[in-house]
């Protein structure tokens, strides 16, 4: 895939790089913090985008959230995912789950095997739909559409490329894209000017970004673009192929706190949230049943 010589789309340049390391959390999670709160801002819609892996004996017990939109999408492994108004679903690898937390939901995560890898993006929601109704979508790998061309393939799980169009429908504007590219292969994918993109590197280590002269990121780096028109990427690999996510949204420009589970415009809607969940009122009445 490659632009037409008459093609006057601006690329859009790489404005910041950088690794993600792999940490511990707590007593058997792997994880790689691929935003952290300092790039909050830069990266506007997103809030928060974490590579995890955990063993059987670990997981994440039934908790609160509020105020955000979150995209589960596993690797390896599967994961079981339960809430306390009595839904429950195993996403598998190559599967999706989109959580809308609203105005809350409380919720248990659980490995449902020894090896497993994923990914989970959490996306802001403009300040008039962050207290909306909880809902979750599930959609299997089978489901998410994808296209090949020229040895590039992409999974479209939210946003269009490659002339596919996901069926995803998300309150915040965005694309989630997977792509694979073969060695010596490119691809020039377009993103809405306006709108805020990055990319996340999964596997290979001679992915170049925005122009061919770029020095190559490998595995683990975040990628931050600047404003343009078009993502350009090659592999300039002999022999392993490039494989990354492009995320791109529209910017919603208000305010936003993150505190733990809660994402809100203020740190008193924070407090509240707290309130609220220790309550078990305005969204949370369901925590009664788990104290």
């Amino acid at each position: 895939m490659s632009p037409s010589s008459e093609d006057n789309r601006v690329t859009r340049q790489v404005i910041k790089s950088f690794f993600v390391k792999l940490q511990e959390e707590g007593e058997g999670a792997l994880v790689r913090n691929a935003i952290t709160e300092m790039d909050q801002k830069l990266l506007d819609p997103f809030v928060l985008l974490v590579e995890f892996s955990f063993s059987l004996s670990v997981g994440y017990p039934d908790h609160p959230h509020r105020g955000f939109e979150s995209l589960t999408y596993m690797l390896k492994g599967g994961i079981i995912h339960k809430d306390l108004k009595g839904q429950k679903s195993i996403i598998k690898a190559g599967d999706v789950q989109w959580m809308t937390a609203g105005r809350g939901i409380i919720h248990s995560e659980y490995p449902e095997q020894e090896v497993n890898n994923g990914l989970q993006l959490w996306i802001n929601l403009p300040s008039i739909h962050r207290m909306m109704e909880p809902k979750n979508l599930e959609l299997s790998g089978s489901e998410i559409q994808r296209a090949e061309e020229d040895g590039v393939e992409v999974k479209v799980i939210a946003g269009d490329s490659m002339g596919i169009k996901s069926p995803s429908h998300t309150t915040t504007p965005m694309m989630y894209l997977d792509f694979t590219l073969k060695p010596g292969s490119q691809t020039h994918q377009a993103v809405p000017e306006s709108w805020t993109a990055f990319a996340y590197i999964l596997e290979g280590d001679e992915g170049v970004f925005s122009s061919m002269n770029s020095s190559a990121i490998s595995a683990h780096h975040v990628v931050v673009f600047g404003p343009g028109e078009l993502v350009s990427v090659w592999n300039k690999s002999s022999s392993r192929s490039l494989r990354f996510l492009l995320i791109a949204g529209e910017p919603i420009g208000e305010p936003m706190v993150q505190s733990g589970p809660f994402v809100m415009s203020s740190q008193a809607e924070i407090d509240t949230a707290f309130e609220d969940y220790q309550n078990a009122k305005n969204g949370f009445e369901m925590s009664k049943s788990s104290k």
